[in-house]
């Protein structure tokens, strides 16, 4: 078989089975004459289908006799598929392109092994793909082509997934199936948008790594997921997207492509593929289709059995900077806005990595970005790119970082300056002194709640006095996710599992719960998209007292609520009692404010 891998044949096998290798064993058994072995060939390569498909249209051969004689001659069981009945989650695992293209058709998982129905079990270039895309060693039965064909119709057009995901993560390459055709359509973008011939000939080799990866993180957009992870182990390595901000398994690539796939991902991002010991940070840009750019921030950390490669994705087209359709309340817009069109002072906005607060923070930038204003950021790193505004990528490794780009603001003549994260002393004293001498400062924190912010910049070693001056206001945030919308439905609840929640008795009264059933559009997850909660914070003259006063972070909480500011679990429960979130959402993202 080893000849037929060579030359101009090698297309003409993959698409169409091993045709050389089926026909000579016919011909050699005297089930086919030479001449009918040409005149199926010609027909094949005419209609591009493969050759056990123009056998079965032909009639040379009665297809029974052939299923008999592939049968004891590979030594393989034989199927008839209309005695069997086989699941969605099964057919899903070959996309439906993939199916047709070789004529099988998968019948079940067991363990490790997808057995599938063929009707050439001579047709390696089948099973190595079939391994290829679902991690799984492949167990053969051989069938007539009008049955499989027959089959691939009834349960294709029944599930109608085309090989399209339902979700979770039982080991297999899960919903890529459409998004081959697209492939022809990315394009990696260099710094300077050179073609690298040198580097190109070397991926040939490796076309199906380099197919993968691209399939990855297109399938990643589509999901309109924000992560990928990408992760060894000792027996296993698995993809998990991170999708409206829960982590899920999308396939478990087999382990001899662990490095192949982990050097591509860092040839993309133009790191150092020998250097196997540190960490490393990178960027992809990709073009899909004509116009659509999508950048990749890329992550890379060695571990105990390999390095782990996270890429977190940017994409502008889902940017949202509408300030009205984030997730504020009424009331909180209004506070948030009077205080960002300050003509100087302090706003923070705060939250864990991935709770939206670049958003929220790009949001405020568009709304205060005018010709007569000179805005500049500081970020680490720029994510996106906004029009009218001067962004500056921090470098530590040449030493800028906040603070000094902070100090060089200040030379710029600046109006509004943006501050990534103010992580230390040194940048949290500069944006203080800053927003005390006429600038409007945004910029974020890590912490839980908006009163807690207060301490923990009391704790870096700002004076209290510095703190009430410079403030306007404290935002803190998390997302949550969206009830999917279409397969949301009303569900009962018992009282006090809703006054543990938080609900007062008002809210109680008439209370109507819903949650997501789970349909094709959220992938079963009753889920679908996000949306922001948040705790607004004005820093008042009674938070001020109470600040001078030496206050902790329950009482400056206790006086913020008096005063006005709703909690993130408040927020929580107002998206419920709206429709829009679970329960479980508000459990996940907030915690109670006793």
């Amino acid at each position: 078989m080893s000849d037929q891998r060579d030359g101009n044949d090698k297309s003409n096998v993959r698409s169409g089975g091993t045709k050389n290798n089926l026909g000579n064993l016919l011909v050699n058994n005297a089930l086919l004459s030479e001449q009918q072995l040409e005149d199926v060939r010609v027909a094949s390569e005419s209609s591009g289908k493969n050759f056990a498909g123009e056998l079965a249209r032909l009639g040379y051969v009665e297809e029974t006799h052939l299923v008999e004689f592939l049968s004891e001659h590979y030594g393989v069981p034989s199927l008839d598929l209309d005695d069997v009945q086989v699941e969605e989650e099964v057919i899903n695992m070959i996309p439906r392109d993939v199916a047709e293209r070789h004529s099988v058709i998968p019948i079940q998982q067991e363990g490790s092994t997808i057995v599938v129905a063929m009707s050439d079990p001579s047709n390696i270039y089948a099973m190595d793909d079939i391994k290829f895309l679902t991690g799984f060693n492949v167990e053969v039965v051989v069938s007539s082509e009008t049955n499989i064909q027959s089959a691939l119709d009834t349960y294709y057009e029944q599930f109608s997934s085309g090989g399209e995901s339902s979700g979770g993560g039982d080991g297999t390459m899960m919903g890529f199936g459409d998004d081959v055709d697209v492939m022809e359509e990315v394009r990696m973008l260099t710094e300077e948008d050179e073609f690298d011939a040198g580097q190109a000939t070397e991926e040939a080799g490796e076309a199906p790594v380099i197919r993968l990866c691209n399939l990855i993180l297109v399938d990643a957009i589509k999901r309109n997921a924000s992560d990928i992870h990408i992760e060894p182990y000792e027996y296993e390595f698995r993809i998990r997207y991170r999708i409206d901000g829960v982590l899920s398994e999308i396939m478990r690539p087999p382990m001899r492509m662990k490095q192949a796939i982990t050097s591509r991902l860092k040839i993309m991002s133009k790191l150092d593929i020998a250097e196997r010991r540190l960490p490393q940070d990178g960027r992809i840009k990709l073009v899909l289709g004509e116009n659509k750019e999508v950048d990749f921030r890329v992550s890379v950390l060695p571990t105990l059995y390999g390095e782990k490669i996270v890429l977190r994705i940017l994409d502008k087209s889902n940017l949202q900077l509408d300030m009205t359709k984030l997730g504020f309340e009424a009331d909180q817009l209004e506070t948030f806005r009077h205080n960002i069109h300050q003509p100087f002072g302090m706003v923070l906005v705060t939250g864990p990595t991935g709770s939206g607060k670049t958003t929220t923070l790009y949001s405020s930038l568009q709304s205060l970005n005018k010709p007569s204003e000179n805005v500049s950021t500081a970020e680490d790193p720029v994510e996106f790119n906004l029009a009218g505004i001067n962004q500056c990528q921090m470098n530590d490794t040449i030493g800028l970082n906040f603070s000094a780009a902070l100090r060089s603001f200040l030379r710029q003549d600046p109006d509004i300056i943006m501050v990534g994260e103010i992580r230390d002393f040194e940048t949290a004293e500069i944006a203080i002194k800053a927003a005390l001498t006429g600038h409007l400062v945004l910029s974020t924190l890590h912490t839980n709640d908006a009163p807690g912010t207060i301490n923990r910049l009391l704790n870096m070693g700002v004076e209290p006095f510095l703190v009430t001056s410079s403030l306007n206001a404290i935002v803190a945030q998390r997302l949550a996710r969206r009830i999917c919308s279409e397969c949301k439905e009303e569900v009962e609840t018992d009282e006090e599992t809703l006054r543990d929640l938080g609900l007062t008795d008002e809210q109680l009264d008439g209370a109507v719960v819903y949650h997501g059933a789970g349909c094709k559009r959220c992938n079963k997850t009753g889920y679908k998209g996000r949306v922001a909660l948040y705790e607004v914070m004005h820093v008042n003259d009674e938070i001020k007292e109470g600040v001078l006063q030496g206050f902790s972070a329950m009482e400056l909480k206790e006086t913020a609520i008096r005063t006005g500011m709703r909690t993130l679990r408040m927020s929580g429960i107002r998206k419920l009692l709206e429709g829009t979130t679970t329960i479980s959402e508000i459990i996940r993202t907030t915690r109670a404010d006793s």
